[in-house]
């Protein structure tokens, strides 16, 4: 018998979306500071629509709002659009907070 259910990348992609404009600088180790333009972002990671000079496994420390510095790595990359994945998952209250700061119009928050 299984002690838990390890969570596999699909899994994780069903974890909600809120759709933000958020331009951002992050930081690669290979490429140095990269402007990039997040689309939507949930608890787990965000996805970005300008990823040309990335590659699935690429890392970077991006800064978002409340939770200040963190890393993430490319886990699907198809054209110009990247989904990332935090190392860490993002507490709810402090999820809650971000998307309260990036997605001011309350319209087009999802229900909680």
């Amino acid at each position: 018998m299984s002690a838990g259910a390890n969570l596999s990348v699909t899994d994780l992609r069903r974890a909600a979306r809120h759709p933000v404009d958020f331009p951002v600088i992050v930081e690669h180790q290979k490429h140095g500071d990269m402007k990039l333009h997040v689309a939507n972002i949930s608890a787990h990671g965000f996805m970005v629509d300008d990823a040309e000079n990335l590659g699935r496994g690429d890392r970077v420390i991006i800064r978002l709002p409340v939770v200040g510095r963190i890393e993430a790595y490319v886990i699907w990359h198809r054209e110009e659009r990247a989904g990332f994945q935090f190392e860490r998952i993002i507490r709810l209250d402090d999820f809650m907070a971000i998307i309260d700061t990036l997605q001011p119009n309350p319209r087009l928050r999802r229900p909680r």
